[in-house]
């Protein structure tokens, strides 16, 4: 089986431009290949994760990737996917999350020996003069064009600004000078991205002519991609500061039934024969798949130690064992009233409850326990006693706990 057809097994093409050259430059690792990343955290997340393992992927294969950064497509924003314009960052806090950005790739992509190049489109994007810009770049597209694609239809009735309306012209003008300086032929982005990718395209023939078309060629990741960084909105991170291993372990343990094969297929490194096997698993058996999915994955981002610690304190956290590896939460002498909490501060200060009236409602359903006994009354109070040494571990459903200790 080719690279490409691989891809196609795993669910992770959805549409392409040129299918036959595209499977040349793949198969035969010819592909000089960029994703683009937009620095709006200070970490990645499980949104960005299908490209990672994608670019990892092809460069296995012997491709070459370029992870380009955003540092000034990150100064306006895509409106793709998004009902509103997106908060300006500034140039300080752009330039921050692009370093921390460039170091978790490194954990995916090998950057040494010129293997792949990392880039800011700051670049060139920051020294644009803008009526050069117009003349030579903005003659080059047709505004009604522009307006008849989805990212910019499904804004039009809430509101477009003029400066999220250059986004496409931007994203194009990256591909095109990726092409000029790096030898750039292929890009890959989620489906909310084709109107854009199709401008780079369409910008670097009308540019540099028809013989170069042979040599740019756009793919598209699967829809199933950018779906799983909605669902998530952003909130698991590959930085274990903001997500703990085993908090990521988890997120994908309890990933649902219709979608634990979906995911093996299109982000772990396992032989396709083995995850056809696992498509005659039922019932039980996908817990069993779910385990795997949540090792291979964990072991990807924060290495094969940290992976077999949290797939054991799950194991010992759902056989009622010690876990000594479970997520855990400080409490400061402030969260103390007389040397001691209530119940609905606590799930709140242990990170359980986004609110205290979400952490009352949790109390008043029966879905909160505390070291082992669940508590049926707001008024609940524990000393402050109860939270030096071992702490004490607070439960909220089957699948979120916390062990509460006091600085």
């Amino acid at each position: 089986m080719t690279i490409y057809d691989e891809l196609v097994a795993r669910g992770l093409i959805a549409q392409v431009t040129d299918e036959d050259l595209i499977k040349d430059l793949i198969n035969n690792g010819k592909a000089t290949f960029y994703i683009g990343f937009d620095p709006t955290a200070d970490s990645l997340h499980v949104g960005h994760f299908m490209a990672l393992c994608l670019m990892k992927r092809l460069q296995m294969a012997g491709n070459k990737p370029i992870a380009l950064v955003g540092g000034g497509t990150g100064m306006i924003g895509d409106p793709s996917g998004k009902t509103d314009m997106r908060q300006m960052m500034t140039p300080e806090t752009i330039e921050h999350n692009c370093e921390c950005f460039k170091k978790q790739m490194s954990k995916f992509i090998d950057f040494s020996e010129g293997k792949a190049i990392m880039v800011n489109n700051a670049d060139w994007l920051m020294k644009l003069n803008y009526v050069e810009l117009l003349r030579e770049v903005g003659a080059c597209f047709s505004v009604n064009n522009m307006l008849r694609a989805e990212c910019y239809k499904q804004r039009m009735e809430k509101g477009l600004s003029f400066l999220e309306f250059n986004y496409m012209i931007m994203q194009s003008y990256d591909f095109y000078m990726l092409y000029q300086k790096y030898g750039c032929n292929l890009q890959f982005g989620g489906d909310d991205q084709w109107s854009n990718m199709l401008g780079g395209t369409e910008l670097i023939r009308k540019k540099l002519g028809k013989d170069a078309s042979a040599m740019t060629i756009t793919l598209l990741l699967n829809s199933e991609g950018k779906k799983m960084g909605k669902t998530v909105g952003g909130a698991v991170w590959l930085d274990p500061a903001k997500t703990s291993p085993y908090e990521f372990y988890q997120y994908w343990r309890n990933v649902g039934d219709a979608d634990v094969l979906k995911c093996i297929r299109m982000l772990t490194f396992l032989p396709l024969e083995q995850i056809d096997e696992m498509d005659k698993w039922e019932g039980a058996e996908l817990n069993k798949a779910k385990e795997i999915l949540a090792y291979e994955l964990t072991k990807m981002v924060h290495g094969e130690e940290e992976a077999k610690k949290a797939e054991e304190t799950a194991k010992q956290i759902f056989t009622g064992g010690d876990a000594a590896n479970m997520p855990s939460s400080e409490l400061t002498d402030a969260d103390f009233k007389d040397d001691a909490i209530d119940v609905i501060s606590l799930v709140f200060a242990a990170g359980l409850a986004a609110s205290k009236s979400e952490a009352r409602r949790a109390i008043q359903q029966g879905g909160i326990t505390v070291d082992g006994e669940k508590v049926s009354a707001i008024e609940t109070t524990y000393a402050k006693s109860q939270f030096t040494g071992d702490g004490v571990v607070v439960k909220k459903g089957k699948k979120n706990f916390r062990k509460v200790t006091v600085k």
